[in-house]
């Protein structure tokens, strides 16, 4: 059943970036951490994935000067541009640029008004972004939901569209999205990775923190783990979880998310690769 009719429902949410302040502060959050300020955004072009409910960042990205592409693995946006209202009173009342929600009569219009694109296809539709075309990059609790067999894939066409000198900011949520804690260890790979599990609005790829740093290394970039943040303990007994994890050790599964800039290696070849997350 279509994403648009469980959302009405309140049942599932690809995140609040339909919110206006929370969309602006996720925003400035991340240009925060790789150390830009508002002139720096002019003349850039910006990456978000999973934008989620809303084409929020493309209007913030404008107002400041710049342009985003928006990359999700389908059309899940509010597309009425009234939606959009509250967050370009916000931008106006700082003396930004704004577009006029009353020349637009579509989110096409908005994005065009915008210099933004929205790719709704997920991993096929990178091939869409021209290489090293890209200044920054940004993720808020999603890398966490990429399908675990295109992780290094995607993390390859993310370091193929980046420029030499752009930087990728992304904030993990390794939490499951059950009840907040290690439930979705308990299954073996052939079940959660079926289907029935991927399609669902809780799937997450279940690849700890060390894995997932390994795996960005090998796409090409340079690590810099900037805020781990971790349970006190293990938030499930070590008899409930999947063999699978049954060796790994408390102090990589207590880790509940993290924090990371990306950065480009110089000489490494921009052809995507096809190895998988061991």
């Amino acid at each position: 059943m279509a994403y648009q009719f469980w959302q009405k429902m309140g049942l599932f949410r690809h995140g609040n970036m339909d919110a206006s302040n929370y969309a602006l502060g996720i925003f400035e959050s991340h240009m925060a951490k790789v150390g830009w300020d508002a002139p720096n955004v002019a003349g850039k072009t910006f990456l978000e994935m999973g934008p989620g409910d809303s084409v929020a960042t493309a209007i913030i990205t404008y107002a400041y000067g710049g342009k985003a592409i928006l990359v999700d693995s389908g059309f899940y946006a509010k597309s009425e541009p009234q939606a959009y209202q509250a967050l370009v009173e916000v931008l106006a009342a700082r003396g930004l640029r704004v577009p006029s929600l009353a020349d637009v009569a579509n989110i096409e219009d908005l994005l065009e008004a915008c210099n933004g694109q929205y790719i709704t296809t997920g991993l096929g539709g990178w091939e869409e972004i021209p290489s090293e075309s890209v200044d920054l990059i940004f993720s808020q609790a999603v890398l966490e939901h990429v399908r675990r067999k295109e992780f290094f894939a995607t993390q390859r066409e993310c370091f193929r569209v980046m420029k030499p000198d752009a930087v990728a900011s992304h904030r993990v949520d390794l939490r499951d999205h059950l009840g907040g804690g290690l439930n979705n260890l308990r299954f073996s790979e052939r079940v959660w990775e079926s289907d029935f599990f991927t399609k669902s609005g809780f799937y997450t790829n279940r690849i700890q923190m060390n894995q997932m740093i390994r795996a960005f290394e090998d796409a090409g970039f340079r690590a810099d783990i900037v805020d781990v943040r971790r349970w006190p303990e293990l938030p499930i007994p070590r008899k409930k979880l999947d063999t699978a994890f049954a060796d790994i050790p408390d102090e990589e599964l207590t880790v509940s998310g993290f924090e990371v800039l990306l950065y480009p290696k110089k000489g490494v070849s921009r052809l995507a690769g096809q190895t998988a997350v061991a």
